[in-house]
């Protein structure tokens, strides 16, 4: 990753990704919602944004993952395109100014125009997962149980599919506190509530925050 952007050869484009959290009131906003918080946000910084091509241009925003609603995310990732250059460090002050509450901007990193696309790479999530109290003993059995299981059977969307080598790590780091990583397949995506709920819990009764995007070559 560059420490300045460069336009492309075809148009004025220069690209920063932008690592945030979202939690507080954006935790209860789905996706397309985040999308639109976004663009407000980006139009009260009053930047220059890009736009794609096509009968409906939109702007160049692109998210790493989608996170689901209810979920806390505490590294995001978003790249977004201006027409142009940005000095990085006022590019962030300008978002943190302007973001809603539950938005925290965390970091901006101008890219090269020919740098990969954004997702490229994107191997696994990491999460957080606290569970209302429960006995350390009980929910020890349920989390061995579950490893040691050599498949475990689930529906998404009507579509069979097996959790258990979706699931990379599973610890209980003490009282009811989890960490998960989870695979990021180009099929199908581990996910903490399935987890939960093949230990025998309802995700309602959880508070799950994702802590990071992990990327090939990274432990």
């Amino acid at each position: 990753m560059s420490e300045r952007g460069a336009p492309s050869a075809s148009a004025a484009l220069w690209r920063y990704r932008v690592r945030f959290a979202k939690e507080g009131p954006l935790r209860w906003v789905g996706h397309l919602d985040l999308q639109r918080v976004w663009l407000h946000t980006l139009r009260r910084a009053e930047l220059p944004l890009a736009f794609n091509t096509g009968f409906h241009p939109r702007p160049r925003l692109v998210f790493a993952a989608s996170l689901p609603l209810g979920f806390i995310g505490k590294a995001e990732l978003l790249e977004l395109g201006l027409t142009e250059e940005r000095d990085a460090a006022g590019l962030h002050a300008g978002l943190h100014r302007c973001a809603a509450p539950g938005l925290r901007i965390d970091e901006v990193v101008a890219v090269d125009a020919d740098a990969p696309a954004l997702g490229r790479g994107l191997r696994a999530f990491d999460y957080a997962v606290t569970l209302e109290a429960q006995g350390d003993a009980e929910l020890d059995g349920r989390i061995a149980a579950l490893l040691a299981a050599t498949s475990l059977p689930r529906e998404r969307r009507r579509r069979p599919y097996d959790l258990r080598p979706l699931i990379e790590r599973l610890t209980r780091v003490g009282g009811g506190a989890l960490t998960m990583r989870l695979s990021a397949g180009e099929g199908t995506t581990g996910r903490p509530d399935e987890v939960l709920r093949a230990l025998g819990y309802e995700p309602a009764d959880a508070t799950i925050e994702r802590t990071a995007l992990c990327f090939e070559g990274q432990r």
